[in-house]
């Protein structure tokens, strides 16, 4: 019997953003999953396990924050990332009621990106 992959959901509403960031984990390992908006995105969770949550923060209607802050309210406990060309604008205590895992900033570094999402996998970031 083999170990099934980590399920990853990626979430940003510019699809070659989306493409960008799955040829940059397709070698990885991973199960990717995409949604183009924090409602896609919730509406995945709510239908598949996922082990790692991936999202921008400009997004129209919910940003990645508030779609972070729906997961703490339901008390899902998955790791989550923020990408935002913007970090910055971002309180650390928005970031903390959130329950952000890490903070990328875009554009991303791929090494980073990789190293960042195996250390949130393991439980050590």
């Amino acid at each position: 019997m083999t170990a099934e992959l980590p399920v990853v959901l990626l979430v940003d509403d510019e699809r070659h953003i989306l493409s960008a960031l799955r040829r940059s984990l397709r070698r990885e390992g991973y199960q990717i999953l995409t949604a183009n908006s924090a409602e896609g995105a919730l509406e995945t969770l709510a239908e598949q396990k996922v082990d790692l949550v991936v999202s921008d923060q400009k997004m129209p209607g919910a940003n990645g924050i508030a779609l972070f802050a729906e997961l703490e309210r339901s008390g899902a406990r998955v790791p989550r990332v923020l990408l935002t060309g913007w970090p910055e604008e971002i309180p650390a205590g928005e970031l903390r009621k959130a329950g952000v895992t890490a903070l990328l900033p875009k554009p991303w570094d791929d090494a980073q990106l990789k190293s960042t999402l195996r250390s949130c996998l393991a439980g050590s970031a």
